[in-house]
């Protein structure tokens, strides 16, 4: 962008650029940013059970989630699966993440019986890294 000066012997152009708006513009897409950022979250929504347990280290990619909901049904990151078909779908997934860590999600009012099921295919299907979340006491 270039402006135009009138002085008395010639016209010159001024070639700064004006970055105020350039500014605003980033400003606004930071603070929509920080207001999303939060609410990203994997796999379905669950109430997690409460437990004092040390927090994983976190890993550039995201992780793969598997949640179980209240009622039963279970969820590899947001598409719902037949557990009979878990391991088969997560094959093909993990040799492409090349990387065999899985994420557990159940719900709070769950029955152990059920996340057991769910532990049981997954150790069956040969995968043995699996973190259970849970939420801290008093979130």
């Amino acid at each position: 962008m270039a402006f135009s000066v009138l002085s008395d012997s010639d016209q010159h152009e001024l070639a700064d650029i004006n970055v105020t708006p350039l500014v605003d513009v980033m400003l606004v897409l930071l603070i929509i940013f920080m207001i999303t950022a939060p609410m990203l979250h994997q796999g379905v929504e669950v109430a997690l059970p409460e437990a004092e347990a040390e927090i994983l280290p976190q890993r550039v990619d995201d992780p793969l989630v598997i949640s179980i909901r209240r009622d039963g049904l279970v969820y590899v990151q947001d598409e719902p699966i037949h557990p009979t078909q878990l391991v088969e779908r997560l094959g093909p997934i993990l040799a492409r993440r090349g990387d065999e860590a899985v994420l557990l999600k159940g719900d709070r009012e769950l029955s152990y019986g059920k996340v057991m099921e769910v532990l049981d295919l997954l150790h069956q299907g040969g995968i043995q890294q699996v973190g259970l979340v849970t939420e801290r006491p008093g979130q």
